[in-house]
């Protein structure tokens, strides 16, 4: 508002300043700053309101099994994150731009999506009705401590799909986000740094024309899901899940700068995306908004972002991804998102192979997702030695730097042919 505002006033009255609203790198500080300030300032008010709402208890527990629940701490603290992304976005971002438009949709999208989850986890019995079993994932035993409630699988999955298909869509068929030469994108260590997405398609046609989408489409839908859910995953320790976001849009934000100015898209010899510069600026205000979260949300946690939080910053990044041409990176650089994720896919798997096999099932890992292996595991050396126990923020604080590493290592591929 504040960005359409200015260009109204320097069309129309020649206002002094207003070309430094023309610069990406001006509006991105401007806008982290921003988004930086709300996130502080509205923290104690929201973690208030949280906490009233919620009566002690009828506090479930929304973490593994096997975690003690940080009584008092509330959740649904994505609401706050969300906050402090969307202000600065409507105030210093162009909202003519379609870049603009499709994140602000997947934010608010994934959000509420995240947010009936939250809700329903703790509020779900109080609202229990026989007719929503498709909705609603009640467990019949209220006093059950290892169901957590909440949406169904097949609900959020159905929800993460629908806005896959809006952002392929878009993507294939909007003019300031398509390419006349095809479904073009980044693809590390080749030569040409580049990749067609039509190859996967053989021959030519109006046949192999809707096959070229077909497959871009269930890509698109695959990342932004499994994206989505890595992120969900991720968020199981103080500060674990919105450290590393901030450091994977922080990285998005860098790429996404380069990307847009041409001489150093030259330079670099990758692909010049006009107008891309838009997405600089949203994850520069998303980075922003997570380190103000992590005010609160650091050892000892204030507040917990929930899935309204961790769904949509996995949503936000793969977006981002997406758009900028880089989504192939993401396995590079979202790797604590895919160690998380291949940690429960394994333990599931061995456990019903070695079930199958000799009738009871044996673990890969002490518990899944990742960090909660190295949890368990430092418990059991502290008892064995309670001089030196494995704290939980040396276990988040590794994982940062892991993700620091990666971060580094996805930029380094710019130049690695």
């Amino acid at each position: 508002m504040i960005y359409h505002l200015i260009q109204y006033l320097n069309e129309h009255f020649d206002f002094p300043g207003s070309g430094l609203m023309q610069y990406i790198t001006f509006r991105a500080i401007l806008g982290s700053v921003t988004a930086i300030i709300i996130a502080l300032c509205a923290g104690m008010p929201v973690i208030r309101r949280l906490k009233s709402r919620r009566r002690m208890e009828e506090q479930r527990k929304l973490g593994v099994s096997g975690e003690n629940l940080k009584e008092g701490v509330p959740s649904m603290g994505g609401l706050l994150i969300i906050m402090s992304i969307c202000i600065p976005v409507l105030l210093f971002g162009d909202l003519t731009n379609i870049y603009n438009l499709l994140r602000l949709l997947t934010t608010l999208w994934l959000g509420i999506l995240g947010y009936l989850d939250d809700y329903l986890k703790i509020h779900g019995r109080e609202i229990r009705d026989r007719g929503t079993g498709i909705l609603f994932r009640i467990s019949e035993k209220p006093s059950c401590p290892t169901d957590k409630g909440g949406l169904s699988g097949k609900f959020k999955i159905a929800g993460q799909i629908i806005i896959g298909l809006i952002i392929a869509y878009a993507a294939s068929f909007h003019h300031d986000i398509t390419s006349s030469e095809g479904f073009l994108t980044t693809i590390p260590f080749v030569k040409g740094n580049e990749f067609n997405y039509a190859w996967l398609i053989p021959g030519d046609g109006p046949i192999a024309s809707i096959l070229e989408f077909v497959a871009y489409m269930i890509i698109i839908v695959f990342i932004i899901t499994a994206v989505s859910n890595g992120a969900n995953l991720t968020d199981g320790k103080d500060g674990l899940c919105a450290g590393t976001s901030a450091i994977v849009t922080a990285t998005l934000g860098i790429l996404a700068y380069l990307s847009g100015n041409i001489i150093y898209a030259d330079y670099l010899n990758i692909m010049y995306l006009p107008q891309i510069g838009e997405v600089a600026i949203f994850m520069s205000i998303a980075t922003g908004a997570l380190l103000g979260f992590l005010w609160f949300n650091s050892y000892p946690a204030q507040i917990f972002m929930g899935d309204t939080g961790s769904l949509c910053l996995g949503g936000i990044i793969a977006v981002a991804s997406i758009l900028i041409k880089k989504e192939l990176m993401l396995p590079i650089l979202c790797g604590i998102f895919l160690i998380e994720a291949l940690s429960v896919i394994i333990q599931r798997f061995w456990f019903k192979i070695t079930k199958r096999k000799y009738g009871q099932g044996r673990r890969v890992f002490r518990m899944t997702p990742l960090h909660h292996h190295f949890e368990k595991q430092g418990i059991e050396a502290a008892i064995m030695k309670p001089s030196n126990p494995h704290h939980e923020a040396k276990i988040v604080m590794r994982f940062w730097l892991v993700g620091i590493i990666l971060a580094v290592l996805t930029i380094i591929t710019l130049k690695i042919r």
